[in-house]
């Protein structure tokens, strides 16, 4: 005997026919546009305690609007995980813009960038970092943002910030220092960008080995860009130094950037068009 809620279920599972739908030899009722049963009947042990012979069935126009809607759904979602995980993750919005479609080619070092991202999972369980090292101006922070934002599209959480930032928010925060290094830390990938470019004071150095540390036991991997040499990095110029640098080593393997500095290139070229506008130039 059925009870409230059966009775509710089956009321609210009633097919609601179209104006093209009609009903088949088997006595179901068929779409009128994919000529698909939009009825199945209940097996007959079934039918009889349930007290009717048929329940709604997905025809192929049914299943494909279904469908449609899942899949918008499931976009919109991801769209919004993005979205969210590039507010969190990203320190200057211009980094939005740090993506492999918009890189100009000049680069020749990006094949690696995208061959961590397509190797990711493998990058992340054997926790290999990288440190881009160069002269100013040679694509290190790009390459990096071009990671970060094709794993943020993977819904991979990325956090790209630098020192001067984070010594900055240790130093606006007397307590939960602690708690806003293992933040940073949580990160599947963190990438400190400009490495070496904070102040270096005692206070300084002991919140960089901190974060550093903090990374290294954490066991998840780090990208670093410098303009510090492997030779520097190698050869500090004091302990401090040597304790951050002995950690950053040990975690991360050396990339180095070389060509011309693309700020510079771009900056003279837009210097000429300048020109050719202020001397009445057709473009």
């Amino acid at each position: 005997m059925m009870n409230d809620f059966d009775n509710a279920i089956l009321n609210i599972a009633q097919t609601t026919p179209e104006q093209t739908d009609y009903t088949g030899e088997d006595g179901l009722l068929y779409c009128g546009k994919c000529r698909k049963p939009k009825e199945a009947y209940f097996p007959k042990e079934s039918a009889a305690w349930l007290g009717r012979d048929r329940h709604p069935a997905e025809c192929d126009c049914q299943r494909a609007e279904r469908e449609k809607r899942e899949a918008a759904e499931k976009e919109r979602s991801h769209r919004e995980t993005v979205e969210r995980l590039k507010q969190q993750g990203f320190t200057d919005p211009a980094m939005r813009e740090w993506t492999f479609a918009n890189d100009n080619g000049k680069c020749p070092q990006m094949k690696n960038a995208a061959e961590y991202v397509e190797r990711w999972e493998e990058m992340q369980t054997g926790n290999y970092g990288l440190i881009l090292w160069g002269k100013v101006g040679t694509g290190k922070s790009y390459f990096a943002g071009c990671i970060a934002n094709a794993l943020m599209e993977q819904e991979v959480a990325v956090c790209m910030t630098n020192f001067a930032l984070i010594l900055n928010d240790l130093a606006a925060s007397f307590t939960g220092r602690n708690e806003y290094i293992a933040r940073l830390c949580s990160y599947p990938l963190l990438i400190l960008d400009d490495f070496g470019m904070e102040r270096g004071t005692e206070y300084g150095l002991e919140q960089v080995y901190n974060v550093i540390d903090s990374r290294y036991r954490s066991n998840k991997p780090l990208i670093v860009t410098t303009n510090l040499t492997v030779e520097e990095l190698q050869h500090p110029e004091d302990t401090p130094h040597a304790r951050i640098y002995d950690r950053l080593l040990s975690m991360c393997s050396p990339i180095c950037f070389t060509g011309e500095n693309f700020r510079k290139a771009a900056a003279q070229e837009k210097m000429k068009q300048l020109k050719r506008i202020l001397n009445g130039e057709k473009k």
